[in-house]
């Protein structure tokens, strides 16, 4: 049987964060408004009205450039994109065709191919009784386009990039890139081959969700290797996704660039990018996933820790007030993402509560930890209390007797206690049984409310039982 190689190129659409739409004045809020409310007759596309373009969706975009290690463009111009179809009021989109605001660059070891900006569709909505119906909202909306070379070779490969470029968008704050609600949308090219050539390419349209984009490449590429075994053509088409059937089904025949018949858009002007815009942006960006991947990396952390810290805006922020106060105190760190991945966010039921947490007093609870002050026992049992309640762990501690205690002389009363009342498991460990001095401490920590030094409590119990 012939060994055949999936190519894969992505291709995903973004909805950016900005105050109004791509060129016009029209509110950006194209998910939570009263259909067609957020609308003007700019991008209704009335006769005689005049697109401006966006300045906060062209350095939007710019800075996702920079975060890509691109080249950036410095001059740049709108094209006309001519289709028609009742999503586009205008019967044009624009966007950008030969020069991009973006060009190259890499993420998650996958080059890409450009970046550019256009306006978003309106929403045709097919499942409001016996005909559709279209909500406007959306049409104009800051869309960022993304494209990859064609050198992805497996769909969990494509489900990996989708998923970092959604962590980076969200970074950088320029999307919030929820894909259950359209704003970060999806589309996979595919074609297979079993020589150096590439096959024919098939697009699969909206997919909008990780898994989406993993099950609709495997079966894409299952399809198409099994009708080159049976000696059919791949046609060249647009597919869409079939979730609840598992399976790709035809749309359209795939367009060509030249179908669309784009030329410079004759309304609005060309644009310069000059250094100094650049530079402010530069001066804005945050630290990017691979940086905080470095960083946690270098303080010992896990992967897995990493991954759950920096996937999430409310845990990275918590976290990162926690490593500024540690100070590098690398076994403080790591003690603190230990409770906060295991415990904390076990504790919390959404990321909403941890925004409003009290970093400062975790962090406190930590130190108490760390310096022996408080056991693990202990720091679980009140971290509700401290976290979310706000109440201080110092003063908890203090008011219910929870302080450890390492003393020889405080700690003393309770090993003999616990060896008067445990005899035959005394005799135990001294007649070499280790396992017995398990119980004993247990019993002892038991005794003192957990406000006992396990370490000083074994160390008491071996001279006491020789």
């Amino acid at each position: 049987m012939k060994t055949y190689t999936p190519t894969i190129g992505i291709e995903v659409h973004a909805e950016l964060k900005t105050r109004t739409k791509m060129f016009c004045d029209s509110k950006n809020e194209p998910h939570d408004a009263e259909p067609n409310t957020n609308v003007c007759p700019i991008c209704m596309g009335h006769p005689g009205t005049l697109p401006t373009i966006n300045r906060q969706a062209v350095e939007h975009v710019l800075k996702v450039g920079m975060a890509l290690g691109s080249e950036l463009a410095s001059y740049t111009e709108f094209d006309r994109k001519n289709y028609f179809y009742p999503d586009i009021p205008k019967g044009y989109q624009i966007s950008q065709y030969e020069y991009p605001l973006v060009k190259g660059g890499t993420l998650a070891g996958v080059a890409i191919t450009r970046v550019h900006l256009e306006e978003d569709t309106a929403r045709s909505l097919h499942d409001q009784g016996e005909g559709s119906v279209i909500d406007y909202n959306r049409a104009g909306v800051p869309l960022m386009e993304l494209v990859t070379e064609p050198v992805i070779h497996d769909a969990k490969a494509a489900g990996d990039f989708a998923r970092e470029l959604q962590l980076l968008l969200r970074t950088l704050g320029v999307s919030d890139a929820n894909m259950e609600r359209g704003e970060m949308r999806v589309e996979a090219n595919i074609s297979v081959s079993d020589s150096d050539t590439f096959g024919t390419k098939v697009e699969v349209k909206n997919l909008n969700s990780f898994k989406s984009v993993e099950g609709a490449i495997e079966y894409e590429v299952r399809r198409q290797i099994e009708a080159i075994e049976r000696g059919e053509q791949v046609i060249q088409e647009t597919r869409g996704w079939d979730e609840a059937k598992g399976k790709t089904y035809s749309q359209r025949v795939k367009e060509s660039a030249h179908d669309y018949r784009y030329f410079p858009e004759p309304d609005l002007p060309k644009l310069s990018v000059d250094e100094a815009l650049l530079s402010r942006i530069r001066e804005s960006m945050p630290e990017l996933p691979a940086q905080k991947r470095e960083k946690y990396s270098n303080l010992g952390l896990t992967t897995e820790q990493i991954s759950v810290i920096i996937s999430d805006a409310a845990v990275d922020s918590f976290f990162s007030r926690c490593v500024e106060s540690a100070e590098s105190d690398g076994d403080l760190v790591r003690l603190s993402a230990n409770y906060l991945v295991t415990d904390l966010l076990t504790l919390v039921d959404d990321t909403g509560r941890l925004d409003k947490a009290h970093a400062d007093l975790f962090f406190a609870l930590m130190r108490m930890v760390h310096d022996s002050r408080v056991t693990s026992r202990v720091a679980k049992d009140i971290l509700e209390e401290v976290v979310i309640d706000g109440a201080d762990p110092e003063v908890i501690a203090k008011d219910r007797g929870l302080l450890q205690s390492s003393s020889d002389e405080a700690l003393l009363p309770i090993v003999d206690e616990v060896i008067g009342a445990n005899k035959t498991v005394a005799d135990d460990f001294e007649a070499g049984k280790e396992a017995a001095l398990q119980y004993l401490v247990g019993q002892g920590m038991k005794l003192s409310r957990g406000s006992a030094n396990p370490k000083v409590l074994a160390d008491l119990f071996r001279k006491r039982l020789g």
